[in-house]
């Protein structure tokens, strides 16, 4: 099943944002080598990363712009690496993308925002929208505040939930499919780093030139 692509980006050039590695320009194959080489061997990966996922950067963004945008459910579709064709469901609040990770794989979003903490929780799942197990959890924090300069920190943790380990759902699963999302554990630290790069060069591109942080298609 496909779906339309939506106008993510539209209003920024291509290729002007460098950086930015979207599975449109970089496939799964030219893209696991970038992040394998973003693990070191230093640390002992699995102490640090194995309950949770913890990264954060610095955005040259206003924070509640950089929130506002966060908070759209819609904008998955520019920063994400993989999640493709975002439509809302009968069910208000609740949107269907496809996750291309996992080729023709379902993934379903809640987002929960709080505008006076500046926290943006996304509760998703592959293949079915009754539980959301798997939460993304994000906080805008004015830079200002902690860093004492303009702009955005943004943090971001994700929890192992033991769905990870095993799908719980399978009888929701494509047929054939032969990745769980949970497979990708070990690669989540570097590949939502990747993310969280791309969220930054976007938001920094368009604070730069002069464009809303959240684009006119989403409004």
């Amino acid at each position: 099943m496909t779906t339309s692509a939506l106008p993510a980006l539209s209003d920024i050039p291509e290729d002007v944002v460098p950086g930015v590695l979207r599975i449109e320009n970089s496939d799964k194959d030219e893209t696991t080598p970038i992040i394998m080489d973003m693990l070191r061997s230093v640390y002992p990966h699995d102490q640090i990363f194995g309950e949770f996922c913890p990264v954060q950067g610095y955005v040259a963004a206003p924070p509640r712009e950089v929130y506002e945008y966060l908070a759209d459910t819609r904008s998955l579709e520019e920063w994400t690496y993989s999640l493709r064709g975002f439509t809302e469901t009968e069910e208000p609040g609740l949107w269907l993308a496809y996750d291309r990770l996992g080729d023709a794989t379902k993934i379903y979003t809640r987002t929960v925002a709080n505008p006076d903490a500046m926290t943006v929780d996304y509760h998703c799942a592959w293949d079915q929208g009754r539980h959301l197990w798997m939460v993304y959890l994000m906080r805008v924090v004015d830079a200002q505040v902690v860093l004492h300069k303009p702009g955005s920190v943004v943090l971001w943790t994700n929890c192992r939930h033991p769905f990870y380990d095993e799908n719980p759902y399978p009888e929701t699963a494509p047929a054939g499919r032969p990745v769980w999302v949970g497979d990708f554990w070990e690669m989540f630290s570097a590949g939502h780093q990747l993310e969280l790069d791309n969220l930054k060069a976007i938001c920094e591109y368009r604070a730069a030139h002069g464009l809303p942080i959240k684009p006119d298609w989403m409004k």
